[in-house]
Formats: C-alpha cells, structure tokens, sequence
C-alpha cells in the first residue's frame, strides 16, 4: 500500500512536459501580441517596393499613354469586360479622360514617394495598395514575375506596421514623445476625411465603379482608421492596448505571409525548372542570351555565352538555388550566404537580361531575411553618411549637435 502512495505522489514526468509546453506557448502568445515583429524588414519592404514601383513609372512616364492610358491597343472597352468577369479593381475604368488619367498616373507616383519617405504611412499604403492594382488591372498583358511581386507585396504592405523605423512618423513620434497618440495629429486626420468625403461623393454621383467587394475593403479600411483616432483622442489605454494587441496580430501575420511567399516563389520556380528539358541538360541560359529583348548589352552576352562550362553552371546553380532556399532558413549562416548569393543573382540578371525593376523586386524580397543587427547597422550607416552630408551643407548641422533624432535613423 506505501508503495501504491509513494508512485502515486512521485510528479509525472509528462506533467512536467506539459508544463513547460505551456509556458511556451505563453510566451510566444504574449511576443506575437505584445510586439510588431521584425519591424526594420517591414520598413525595407516599404522602402524597398514603394522605390522600385516609383522609379518604373518615372521611366515609363514617356510611354505612360501606351502602356495605361487613352492610347493604349487593350482598349477601355475590353479593360471594362475583363474587369466586369474577373471583378478586379482598378480606379482607371472610373473614366477614359485623359485628365483622370494624368491624376491617378502622377499621384500614384508621389503616393510611392511619401510612402518611401514614411510620411503617414497607414494612408499612403492604401493608396500605393490602390496605385498598383489600378495600372496593373488595367493592362493585365503587361509586365514580368516583379511586376506580379509588387502586385502582391503592396496589398501584403498594407497589413504591416511598416512605419515603426526608418520613417517620418518615428522621427515625428520620437520628437512628440507621445505614443498614444499615434496618428491623431491634424493632418492624419484631414486625410482621413478627404479620403473619406472623396470616395463617399464618387460613389453617390456614380463616377466610382467599384465591386461590392472592393467597396466593403476600402470603407472598412476607412473606418478601423477612424477607431484609431477615436482610441487617441479620447487617451483609453484599454482601448489604445486592444488595437495595439489586434494591430500586432496583424502585421505579425502578414509578415510570416511575406516570407512564405518568398519561400513559395524560390521552390515552385525551382521546382518547375527540374521539369523543364533544358534546365535539365544544363542549356536554359543560353536562349534567352540569344534574344533581343533579353539581350541590352550584346557583346557581354555573346562573351558570357562563349563559354558553355559558365552557362552549364550557371544554370545548374540556378536550380539548385532556389530550390534549396527554403530549406536553408533552418540554418542562420547557410541562410546568409544563400542570400548573398541569390541577390548577386538578381544584380547579374538586371545588368545582363536588362531587367532591373525585377531583379530590384526580388533583392528588395530577399532582405525580408536578412538580419536585424545588420540592417540597423547598416541604417546606422547611412544615418552617418547623411550626417557628413548634411553638416557640409551652409547652415547644417554636425553629427555633435544633433538631438533626440539619433535614435531614430532615417
């Protein structure tokens, strides 16, 4: 019978394991809740996208008409079909004026701007979201594999708390010392309203034709902004606590999207490639070396393509690349130097294809997963150089007489 007691009292080794499973879990419950993760790779992906997608459409501003516009051979009349079947949205099929047209063209250029720079960035990633969808839905026969990344890092973008670093609204927030107030200045909300009266006026006057979808997104998206003015101006911390918890939930989930789409781009591109008879013979690079349209500096082609060994291992290691590099992200070091690589990759690609907004939309992709410590150290960096810069400047300030603005480099 003692014997009987004593086991019963001796502490379960799997109650033991279960504990600490719940611990764990605590604990990863209270970070993914607690804080927006990751925030210096959401601000390069802002940085990064919002650049790329701003410098294609100032060097495309000459065939802009062709491309989007008025003149463009995909007709208003088929870009209206298309959309009625597929529901996309696009602010382009509002109007076939051409003044409507320069609007959206130009502000779409100076929404990539303002959100590069992170000047309100809640607002300005609706709007880049809304710039993108409307000139890509508009000629869906245009563009490449980075123009399809952009399509979907930028409404990805939208679910992020991408302004936390490396932005206008940390060194604003970094200077007020006011956290809870966050988004509740007066021009935060005067485009909250201008925002809302527009889209309110271009529904009831029938000039926005817009799915029913697309109209419940962007007035919900309108009134969780409201909710956020709300919880500053009225200084609840309950409330201010729950939209921050909610709104860490968020841009956690939507950068663990962002990684796993980049994981899923690398292994089906990789995948589809062994497929593929002359990536398996090793001779897939040689096509393309041979085409105009891939080929901008011939003589650095036909010198690349003189050498089959190169191609074959160019090839080959192309594969075995991006084949490879989701499974490389359980090792940190292999990791970085699959990164390393990678991004030498898309460099050559733009230098040697002539395709730098794809090759820029995929490096820019990659440093999803580069390291926090080298991304502030490389911020740091640049903070640095504008400094020298800045104190060269007549009237400019020194890196000695800088305030409270060094904790936030921009």
């Amino acid at each position: 019978m003692s014997v009987e007691k004593d086991i019963g009292r001796t502490p379960s080794p799997l109650k033991g394991m279960g504990a600490k499973l719940d611990a764990a879990i605590a604990r990863l419950l209270n970070k993914i809740t607690s804080t927006a993760l990751a925030p210096y790779q959401a601000a390069v992906i802002r940085i990064g996208f919002s650049l790329t997608f701003a410098l294609y459409l100032l060097r495309e501003w000459p065939h802009r008409l062709e491309l989007y516009g008025t003149t463009n051979p995909w007709g208003f009349d088929l870009a209206q079909r298309l959309i009625a079947s597929n529901n996309a949205f696009t602010v382009l099929m509002w109007s076939n004026s051409r003044l409507w047209f320069e609007l959206v063209y130009h502000g779409v250029i100076v929404a990539s701007v303002l959100l590069l720079l992170g000047w309100h960035t809640r607002t300005m990633s609706i709007l880049f979201m809304a710039g993108v969808l409307s000139l890509m839905n508009r000629s869906v026969l245009l563009g490449d594999g980075g123009d399809t990344l952009i399509h979907l890092m930028a409404s990805y973008l939208l679910l992020t708390r991408c302004g936390q670093v490396w932005s206008l609204d940390a060194r604003r927030r970094e200077r007020k010392k006011t956290p809870h107030r966050d988004g509740c200045d007066r021009v935060s909300v005067a485009l909250w309203i201008l925002a809302g009266a527009g889209l309110a006026v271009a529904q009831m006057t029938g000039f926005a034709k817009i799915p029913t979808g697309w109209v419940l997104i962007l007035w919900g998206l309108w009134l969780i902004q409201a909710l956020w003015f709300w919880a500053g101006r009225r200084g609840s911390p309950d409330a201010r606590a729950l939209l921050d918890v909610v709104a860490n939930l968020v841009h956690n989930a939507a950068m663990l999207v962002i990684a796993a789409q980049v994981c899923l781009l690398y292994a089906t591109a990789g995948w589809y490639k062994v497929q593929g008879a002359r990536w398996q013979d090793g001779s897939a690079l040689h096509y393309p070396l041979h085409l105009d349209y891939f080929s901008p500096w011939t003589g650095l082609s036909q010198v690349l393509d003189s050498r089959s060994t190169v191609v074959t291992l160019i090839t080959y290691g192309t594969v075995v690349a991006q084949v490879a590099f989701p499974f490389t992200l359980l090792n940190r070091r292999v990791k970085n130097v699959m990164l390393a690589i990678l991004m030498t990759e898309h460099a050559t690609i733009a230098v040697i294809c002539g395709l730098p907004f794809f090759s820029l939309a995929m490096i820019v992709s990659d440093m999803v997963f580069l390291p926090t410590n080298f991304l502030r150290w490389g911020g740091s960096r640049i903070a640095a150089a504008r400094d020298r810069i800045t104190a060269r400047l007549p009237g400019g300030k020194g890196p000695d007489d800088r305030d409270e603005r060094r904790s936030v480099p921009v």
